[in-house]
């Protein structure tokens, strides 16, 4: 799992889009409720009703346990990190956009705090442990022997922008992982963009 220094993404194995991800832009989020890193409870309908980013994550590793070949070698296993401190780089930005930013995996909430707190992340992460949102969206996921903290199953990395109810936009595969925020971010600048240039055009109408 990852853990350590950012690696060399131009090594690893880059994921191939398999189409597990076609049915999800436009789906209605479920009420699905998930144990959070701010304690509690988050149900995912209510954070999709505003507009929101979520990126999803197979699972962070400790510092000095490095994930080792067998992680490498998997296609977008590696980078779970990276990504997430992307994020939190570019979080303030997020939110003068209005745009919440929330983490999800299927890893367990105190290992999932343990990173926050590490790391300094400023958004919630969230546990799918039991696999309900997984389950109800058939997310795309693969299996891994992990010693503990959370079940074999794993998330494949992707994100989502969701508003009204619903998700807007599917990034996936996410390759390099270091930059999905980046990508996400230059989206919704190119979405304000066209939105504003909309409503310039109906005031002028």
């Amino acid at each position: 799992m990852d853990g350590g220094n950012t690696p060399d993404f131009r090594t690893l194995p880059v994921p191939r889009d398999d189409g597990a991800c076609d049915h999800l832009p436009g789906s209605r989020v479920p009420s699905v409720r998930l144990a959070s890193t701010a304690g509690g409870w988050a149900d995912v309908a209510e954070i999709a009703a505003s507009p929101a980013v979520l990126f999803f994550y197979p699972r962070t590793g400790e510092p000095g346990r490095p994930a080792g070949p067998a992680w490498d070698a998997i296609p977008g296993a590696r980078g779970c990190t990276p990504q997430s401190c992307g994020f939190r780089d570019l979080h303030g930005q997020f939110l003068a956009r209005g745009v919440a930013v929330y983490g999800v995996s299927t890893q367990e909430t105190g290992y999932q705090r343990a990173f926050v707190e590490r790391n300094h992340v400023p958004f919630e992460m969230l546990s799918d442990r039991d696999l309900a949102l997984i389950r109800a969206l058939r997310l795309p996921t693969f299996e891994y022997p992990v010693e503990g903290g959370g079940p074999t199953t794993l998330i494949k990395r992707m994100a989502w922008f969701v508003d009204r109810g619903r998700i807007e936009r599917i990034w996936y595969p996410v390759f390099p992982p270091d930059r999905n925020a980046e990508t996400v971010l230059g989206w919704l600048r190119e979405r304000e963009r066209i939105l504003v240039g909309d409503h310039s055009r109906s005031g002028l109408a």
